[in-house]
């Protein structure tokens, strides 16, 4: 059900509306624990490292999707506080026609240079032939990640964020039952974790688009639009584009950062694969509400409520700040039993690697919660561009160290994982620089 974000006590608006897409998001990661959770378990070390790095493929191209509709969907909010229907649903229109295509291109794409993109990533020789059967069956499903993430930014885009979560909930419990029935009784191995994937994704894809269209035929624009919807395809896109940029070229510095790591061997390979869910894990409700407040943002801009704005963005930093704070102590202290979460504690050298990992960037998480939170200030205040200066800001210099420090035989991995939070924290400083200038 839509809801004005104009209005009511700050705080509690900002928390009522972002509590069910931090769930929502806690539960779209179970997509991905539950296939590492299994594999890990019942195919092993080399499943679990191959799942991995496909994990942070199917990541990074699920990530221009996912930027593009957010994109989209800021625009759309911006209407709707500014209540001009007419100009929201051109808006949608638009989204939904330059995203579409784009789906369906991306899709052709990666099935025509998938052995391209799997020796980019240096996969070992002993994995190749695991990991290519497992992305070939798990690229079907971008075009429902499209369908899903498209209408659900919509939906919150109007204030509805409680919807998106119902439908992801059930798709996550017939994921992790098909992941349980195709590789536990049928025996499919890693094709099968690819497959329940997928049927879930094409669940709740298809599932919200007739929710949509049935309860909230506001949000579903005839094509008596259609002119108006073209004339909007630049602004569209404009924001669109600055999105799924900021989007890819974070996940891009993951991708290679996955490469750099490729390079160390099955072990490392398997600890970082299990280390990343728990690390993303803990940090993706500090993402999910910088995206909500993205949302708070945008439409109290379209209505023009400065004092509102500015409230709210003392409110999410402090919001924000306690939230991380917390969530690095739970994690440093536990981060050895987190790990056997995924890995069998016969494993001591995986277990070891992952718990260096997660103590090193579990220490710093306010500062990439701080940064969710300017990547939504900005798309908000209708300066897009800025999230992606602060993106290649925080993933240059992630890289860079990475590649600098890691050859170096006293430092190796540590040099990758102490060059992530000193890209979180350079950005950081420059997202209040320029905030205080404008």
């Amino acid at each position: 059900m839509a809801k004005d974000l104009t209005v009511g006590s700050v705080p509690g608006t900002m928390l009522r509306f972002s509590g069910p897409m931090i769930l929502g998001n806690l539960l779209q990661q179970c997509y991905n624990i539950a296939d590492t959770l299994i594999v890990g378990r019942v195919l092993g070390a080399e499943a679990l490292a191959a799942v991995g790095s496909a994990y942070t493929l199917m990541t990074f191209l699920t990530s221009v999707l996912i930027g593009l509709c957010m994109g989209s969907s800021s625009v759309c909010s911006f209407y709707y506080g500014k209540k001009e229907p007419r100009a929201m649903g051109e808006s949608i229109l638009a989204g939904l026609i330059l995203i579409g295509t784009a789906s369906v291109l991306m899709n052709a794409a990666v099935f025509a240079g998938l052995d391209g993109i799997l020796s980019l990533l240096r996969v070992p020789e002993a994995l190749y032939g695991m990991m290519r059967e497992y992305v070939w069956v798990i690229f079907w499903g971008i075009f429902f990640v499209f369908l899903y993430n498209y209408y659900a930014f919509l939906l919150r885009a109007a204030g509805d964020s409680v919807t998106p979560l119902w439908f992801l909930g059930g798709a996550s419990v017939l994921n992790i039952v098909l992941d349980l029935w195709f590789v536990m009784v049928l025996n499919q191995g890693i094709k099968g974790a690819a497959l329940a994937t997928v049927i879930a994704q094409g669940v709740s894809g298809v599932g919200i688009v007739f929710y949509t269209w049935y309860k909230e035929p506001d949000l579903w624009p005839g094509l008596k639009l259609m002119r108006g919807a073209f004339m909007r395809m630049g602004e569209t896109a404009r924001f669109s584009a600055a999105a799924s940029i900021q989007q890819s070229v974070m996940n891009f510095g993951i991708l290679m950062i996955q490469g750099l790591v490729n390079s160390f061997g099955t072990a490392v390979m398997a600890a970082f694969a299990a280390a990343v869910k728990i690390d993303s894990f803990a940090y993706m409700p500090a993402q999910e509400f910088g995206n909500a407040f993205s949302f708070f943002i945008s439409q109290n801009q379209g209505a023009g409520k400065k004092e509102r704005t500015a409230l709210g963005v003392r409110s999410a930093v402090m919001i924000s700040a306690g939230f991380c704070l917390a969530v690095s102590v739970l994690i440093f202290c536990f981060a050895p039993y987190l790990m056997q979460i995924f890995i069998n504690a016969g494993e001591t050298e995986i277990i070891r690697v992952g718990v260096g990992y997660l103590r090193v960037e579990g220490s710093f998480y306010c500062g990439i919660g701080i940064l969710f939170l300017l990547y939504g200030y900005y798309r908000g205040i209708g300066k897009p561009e800025m999230s992606v200066v602060l993106t290649v800001i925080s993933l240059g210099t992630r890289v860079l160290l990475a590649y600098m420090l890691a050859p170096i035989p006293a430092v190796g991995v540590w040099g990758i994982w102490w060059a992530i939070p000193i890209g979180w924290i350079l950005a950081d400083m420059t997202g209040f620089i320029v905030m205080r200038r404008l």
